[in-house]
């Protein structure tokens, strides 16, 4: 075990841990459940940049993405870049429009949305669960992530590793809710975007410039300078597949998506549009730049998802290298506290307390019950954790297009188009749903294409049809969505 490594990144975990009892420590603004699930809407623009930056880049973007950048060079840079639009997209498809309905139904989460748009609980009821579901494989990615990074950097074992990083998201998220989530992610994004420049100038230094990293990777392999990759694998069906995985469909996200509930005024949004998508652009460009360039300084890894670790262990001073991997852990972080929070206030605010319990529950026996998921629901992802696969990226993108599938078009459509209704959105949900894990799991690829782009496609047909052929939304569904 190392100590210079390990000393500062425990000392950070530490101070995140530190933040999220202070915040868990301060009274609601609102009720519990708006402040423990919401944050009260309180959120500035600077903050909700950050938090949307740091939710989106996860353990894909810091550990996986760089490694797939590492066996596929400068070609997975470039489509990587595809990512840069996202906060853009989502504040500016949804933002004001999930912010002015959610303030006027007392929205607070995206299930709540869907019910005052469909008037459905089985709506809500098939959603909750495709949330759930995609979810828990989405968590699991970023504990395995988190576990890597400290086994490969302080020399921890990986279920020790695994064990310390959850301890303290779990703890810090149980504590301090969404509140704590935010204001976390705030500080996480701007670690994140430290350690990343920080690297790429390390790399950068340490291969003696970029022409002659380009040189030492064309030596290796050709088709890592090209842009379409060794052999030819980033074609234009995956270049299609991936933008609209990785980019247009992220707007069909729910922990993204929930953030348009929970900023302040219309001027925190332009804001955080802006902050986000400059941030989130040079996220984008130098983790996975870092991760291609590396595979000259460390040719020998057998293990891709090891490369932003053992490239700052390799480039940086010890104590620099401890410091700045609180950027990949902040990463992580930030997206799995976003889901763990989100998925308790499925189970909790739109399962348990909509429609199971029968009488309304006193206050504490509310922050109970919430505490109470969060922690169930960490336990389970954390012993799924403990077998991880070699590459986490495919993984997490399979998870991100089951989300993509289910909530892409009653989202979208829901608040665009004043038509449609819950028979459509029910058709949508079941069609996406079902294609995307046909599609997968017999690897069918029509054109080429990987399975969201078929499974949107039909999942957007069948939202269309099931609407027109079903009697419209009721009057007051259509004066709440139809003229915004």
């Amino acid at each position: 075990m190392n100590p210079e490594l390990l000393i500062p990144l425990v000392i950070y975990l530490a101070a995140m841990l530190g933040l999220g009892f202070w915040l868990g420590r301060r009274p609601p603004e609102g009720g519990f459940v708006q402040d423990y699930f919401l944050g009260n809407r309180s959120m500035g623009g600077f903050v909700l940049a950050m938090t949307m930056v740091a939710t989106y880049a996860s353990a894909s973007s810091f550990i996986g993405g760089p490694g797939a950048a590492y066996r596929l060079g400068l070609g997975w840079v470039l489509l990587a870049m595809i990512q840069v639009p996202t906060v853009w997209l989502t504040l500016g498809v949804l933002g004001k429009q999930f912010a002015h309905i959610a303030r006027r139904v007392n929205a607070l989460t995206i299930n709540d949305m869907l019910f005052a748009r469909y008037r459905s609980p089985l709506v809500v009821l098939l959603a909750g669960m495709g949330l759930l579901a995609a979810f828990v494989a989405t968590m699991v990615v970023q504990f395995i992530g988190g576990a890597r990074l400290l086994e490969t950097v302080t020399g921890l074992p990986y279920e020790g590793g695994l064990m310390l990083f959850a301890a303290t998201v779990l703890l810090y998220t149980l504590i301090g809710g969404f509140r704590a989530v935010v204001i976390t992610d705030a500080v996480q994004g701007v670690l994140m975007l430290l350690g990343t420049l920080v690297l790429l100038a390390g790399v950068l230094h340490a291969g003696g410039g970029a022409s002659a990293l380009f040189a030492g990777l064309a030596e290796i392999d050709p088709g890592l300078v090209r842009p379409q990759g060794p052999d030819g694998v980033l074609g234009m069906s995956f270049m299609l597949s991936f933008w609209v995985l990785v980019c247009f469909g992220v707007i069909g996200l729910p922990h993204s998506a929930v953030r348009c509930l929970a900023y302040k005024d219309s001027a925190a949004m332009h804001k955080g549009i802006i902050i986000g998508t400059l941030v989130g652009a040079v996220l984008m460009f130098g983790m996975h730049f870092a991760g291609a360039l590396g595979r000259v300084l460390v040719p020998e890894l057998t293990v891709p998802d090891k490369v932003m670790p053992t490239l700052m262990l390799a480039v940086l001073p010890p104590l620099v290298a401890g410091l700045f991997l609180a950027g990949p852990m902040a990463a992580i972080m930030s997206t799995i506290d976003s889901q763990l929070i989100q998925a308790s206030a499925t189970l909790v605010k739109d399962l348990y307390l909509n429609y199971l319990c029968r009488t309304p529950p006193s206050p504490t026996a509310i922050k109970r019950a919430s505490r109470l998921v969060t922690l169930g629901l960490g336990l389970v992802v954390l012993w799924a954790a403990l077998s991880p696969p070699d590459m986490i990226i495919w993984l997490n993108l399979m998870a991100f297009g089951a989300l993509q599938a289910i909530f892409f078009w009653p989202l979208v459509l829901g608040l665009y188009w004043w038509r449609g209704n819950a028979t459509g959105a029910l058709a949508s949900m079941v069609t996406g749903a079902l294609s995307y894990g046909l599609l997968l799991h017999f690897g069918i690829k029509p054109l080429g294409l990987h399975a969201i782009v078929p499974s949107l496609t039909l999942s957007g047909l069948a939202y269309v049809l099931g609407s027109l052929l079903s009697p419209p939304p009721p009057h007051r569904v259509r004066e709440l969505f139809g003229r915004q």
